[in-house]
């Protein structure tokens, strides 16, 4: 019955993805839907791209073995960047008319910074993706009972979110993602209602979590070393993720700038209150049963992603297993869809289309689905060949953006001296420093990663103020939101 329930909910999702398809009539309706999704749409995209497997599977798991201290990164750090990409960047993001966030850096530094940060943009994107494509794996393989091997697994899940994302971009991401939003919460509500129940209720589940010790997040014998370190992963997350072609897409899918801003924080704050689900459930599955803690004695960090899956199959009624199954795979499938589309949208626009200016909109709709094809390809080599976590997988992707395109991101939006030939130090210094930190100090007290911001930020001001040897490529945030203006149409201020 289980295995039925799942091969059916997969069928109804494709089907929702594959009508909502037919919305798509250019490369603006594939990409942000047209610029017209109401408030309640893009409140669940955002928290239904955010609520992924790394939330339901490995930061559960990952705070039932080190509390509160072991999670700096999400929910804490990914809540704060939806909260400051919508005040500082949404409204913004939505006059400048773009299509991609790659577009933000042509207009305010010139094509070569473009290519750049888009590069490195789409390289981040390899690790998130291939991160809910193991979680789709990992959960096939579970509910074969080990029939399916996890790398074949992980070959069938991506099938099945590369058929829905290819034909109806981001109006199907759009539409699943609500479905998919109501299925995560009743769902995860219902199982940890049951799992409490069987640990003793919720009382005796966080009384056990403050005696254990996992409530408290500096705890009093945390050296200078330990709090760089949670610094470090709590920026990956806070600042990483703000230059992301994901929150982008999704802040101008709105049908307006207020509902931009609107949904883009009440999505940060809904995805920080049900982050505390899973891990609720996650720290009751281990109260209720001692032995899943053996799972974090393997060599492979994966095996502690199977706490949650194990307990219920193991211990629950069939309707709690189909219920959590659900949810998951919503969680899943929302975020890989999401994942697929953001950096095929950014690598095709902004690093293609450079080198292919008369690209017409029906060639261009077709690249994206040849990219979108290919990228999926990548990120299944790399799902296949990883042995991290899903949270770990996560966090070295934002560090990309993190050292890379940051600092160009908020100097150019906010400081009217950032120069092209600041951006690009930014830019070099900044993932140079990180990758040297990484390679020469990783146990360093202050982390490669944040090595990498502070020189990025240093760059950025010293490139900006030296004499300008590179020239300046762009234009001022004023001028580009002028011409967006003028470049608008009489009825939809928001269209090009």
């Amino acid at each position: 019955m289980l295995i039925a329930f799942v091969v059916l909910y997969m069928a109804v999702t494709i089907a929702i993805g594959l009508i909502a398809a037919r919305r798509v009539h250019n490369s603006k309706d594939y990409l942000v839907a047209g610029r017209s999704l109401p408030l309640y749409m893009n409140v669940a995209t955002v928290f239904a791209t955010w609520f992924g497997a790394e939330t339901v599977l490995a930061v559960s798991a990952t705070f039932a073995k080190d509390g509160l201290n072991g999670i700096p990164g999400d929910p804490f750090g990914a809540s704060v960047c939806l909260v400051l990409a919508a005040l500082l960047f949404a409204r913004l993001f939505y006059r400048m008319n773009l299509l991609t966030i790659g577009d933000f850096y042509k207009h305010r530094y010139g094509k070569f910074v473009e290519v750049l940060t888009s590069l490195a943009i789409t390289a981040s994107y390899l690790g998130w993706t291939s991160a809910q494509m193991t979680a789709l794996g990992l959960v096939i393989h579970v509910l074969s009972g080990g029939a399916v091997e996890l790398n074949h697994a992980i070959l069938i899940g991506a099938g099945i979110v590369l058929v829905y994302t290819i034909f109806g971009g981001m109006w199907s991401v759009a539409f699943t993602d609500l479905f998919q939003t109501v299925i995560i919460v009743i769902g995860l509500t219902l199982v940890a209602v049951v799992v409490g129940d069987m640990a003793g209720g919720a009382g005796k589940v966080i009384s056990q979590a403050a005696a254990d010790g996992k409530l408290v997040m500096f705890p009093a014998e945390m050296d200078a070393a330990a709090y760089w370190a949670m610094a470090g992963a709590f920026f990956a997350f806070a600042f990483g993720s703000i230059p992301q072609q994901d929150v982008f897409q999704r802040m101008t899918s709105a049908k307006n700038e207020k509902t931009a801003v609107r949904g883009t924080i009440l999505g940060g704050v809904i995805y920080f209150c049900f982050a505390f689900v899973p891990i609720f459930i996650g720290y009751a599955a281990l109260v209720a049963d001692a032995s899943l803690k053996e799972l974090f004695e393997s060599d492979d960090a994966r095996q502690i992603q199977r706490i949650l899956p194990d307990l219920v199959l193991g211990k629950m009624p069939v309707w709690a297993q189909v219920m959590f199954f659900g949810a998951l795979l919503s969680a899943i499938l929302s975020t890989a869809s999401g994942a697929l589309l953001a950096p095929t949208a950014i690598f095709t626009e902004n690093v293609l289309r450079p080198f292919v200016p008369h690209m017409g909109d029906r060639q261009f709709l077709l690249t994206l689905r040849i990219i979108l094809v290919t990228f999926c390809a990548c990120a299944l080599l790399f799902a296949v060949n990883s042995k991290s976590t899903m949270y770990e997988m996560v966090q070295n992707a934002y560090n990309v953006t993190l050292v890379g395109a940051f600092v160009p991101l908020v100097a150019g939006a906010y400081w009217k001296k950032a120069s092209t030939q600041g951006a690009l130090a930014a830019i070099v210094f900044g993932v140079g420093a990180w990758l040297g930190a990484t390679m020469l100090a990783p146990e360093a007290m202050v982390p490669p990663n944040l090595v990498g911001l502070f020189a990025s930020a240093i760059f950025m001001v010293l490139g900006s103020l030296a004499p300008q040897v590179i020239r300046h490529g762009g234009h001022s945030i004023e001028h580009t939101l002028q011409h967006a203006a003028a470049h608008a149409h009489p009825h939809h201020p928001a269209t090009h």
